[in-house]
């Protein structure tokens, strides 16, 4: 992986084309131009013939003839021509991408695409068929949606509930999510002396950005206490937030790992909140993995490429030693951000994580809903949002 820009994740590289990225390896390229939709043609429209009676003579003939002419014209068109499902299915065969540009955090929860990345397990399937890859590195959700609906990237690791946000507002237009990454791994950590939920009235917290996963994740959970109105919240980015934090100049943070980890191993900080504890089981989705839906239509076997390498980065991150895993992400970290973090913090948060390509889509609905009741996205359904065709054949 060309690491020729890094920044930390509170920074942002003055080279980099899209505001929103961090970090973007590698020369600049022009974006791919992706050919329009296949028009499409209207099989319904009907012809009426009337029958000639006496007094149109051979005028009417002629008009009975016209019309059964247009009608063998319309019988050939039909044969010839592709259907809606048929065009769609042709814009699909395009073959390989010449290029995959992909986002993702550093962070722990992120480790399928940071171990992928640093083992080049997506770069060596690309290959084959004569595909680059292109990583990008961004901080939160929100931004990383905002290159995804520019056309920015591609495809991206990230959490659900911005993905689920711009999956409604586009209609169903913007994406699919593929797979799942990684589940549990996100808490609010806040000061020894906040001790139960009430003592949440008149702090300061911080999530990572707005309208993100642990965004709507704190805002819900303060509404639930009826404390939405009595706690400031402010977006920092994972590293501002830890630095504010460490100063006392916030009484605490919903975060997802390292840094929860973080704050509790370096900064006294304590779990007020383990957001395991708010779900059935305990599970819950931390980060998906999304693909544009033009993208997914026009290089499906691209896509397959990207779910297979997710598949073995988890695997390996479930088969590992712990030590042997540990080192791993720290180097992955390191590479992708420029640091990384101690031992004991990235031993504590895999011990928050659980890595699995299930998506469990069966809470969308409850996110979907959780945001809305907080001002963040809009009402609406989850259905036709998991394309999991692409797990189903690693299953086989």
């Amino acid at each position: 992986m060309n690491t020729a820009c890094r920044v930390p994740v509170a920074a942002s590289c003055s080279s980099t084309p899209h505001p929103a990225v961090l970090w973007r390896p590698g020369s600049s390229r022009q974006n791919m131009q992706r050919p329009d939709p296949a028009d499409r043609i209207d099989h319904g429209a009907r012809i009426r013939l009337g029958a000639a009676g006496t007094k149109n003579g051979f005028r009417g003939r002629l008009l009975g003839l016209a019309g059964v002419g247009a009608l063998t014209a319309l019988a050939v068109l039909t044969t010839l021509v592709p259907g809606p499902s048929q065009v769609q299915a042709h814009a699909a065969d395009r073959g390989p991408a010449t290029e995959l540009k992909l986002g993702y955090f550093a962070n722990l929860t992120h480790a399928p695409a940071l171990i992928s990345d640093s083992k080049g397990l997506l770069e060596g399937k690309l290959e084959q068929d004569g595909t680059g890859l292109e990583p990008q590195l961004f901080n939160a959700g929100p931004a990383a949606i905002e290159a995804l609906n520019s056309g920015a990237i591609d495809a991206a690791y990230l959490g659900p509930s911005p993905a689920l946000n711009s999956y409604i507002s586009s209609k169903g237009n913007s994406l699919r999510i593929v797979a799942g990454a990684a589940s549990g791994g996100a808490s609010l950590v806040v000061k020894k002396d906040i001790a139960e939920p009430s003592d949440l009235a008149g702090t300061e917290l911080a999530t990572p950005q707005f309208g993100g996963t642990q965004d709507v994740a704190l805002r819900h959970y303060l509404a639930e206490n009826e404390l939405l109105d009595d706690a400031t919240v402010t977006p920092s980015s994972n590293g501002t937030l830890t630095q504010l934090f460490g100063r006392g100049a916030i009484d605490g943070a919903w975060v997802p790992e390292p840094y929860a980890s973080l704050l509790v191993e370096n900064y006294e900080g304590h779990r007020l909140v383990d957001e395991s504890s708010l779900w059935p089981e305990g599970k819950f989705p931390t980060t998906v993995l999304v693909v544009a839906k033009d993208f997914l239509i026009e290089h499906p076997e691209t896509v397959e490429k990207l779910v297979e390498a997710n598949s073995e980065a988890i695997d390996w991150l479930n088969s590992a030693e712990q030590e042997e895993k540990i080192e791993a992400v720290q180097e992955a970290l390191n590479a992708a951000n420029g640091s990384s973090f101690a031992q004991p913090v990235i031993s504590a948060a895999l011990e928050e994580v659980t890595f699995a390509e299930d998506p469990l889509a069966d809470t969308y609905q409850t996110l979907i809903n959780h945001a809305a009741q907080v001002g963040i996205g809009e009402p609406g359904s989850a259905d036709g949002l998991v394309d999991s065709r692409f797990i189903a054949s690693q299953e086989h």
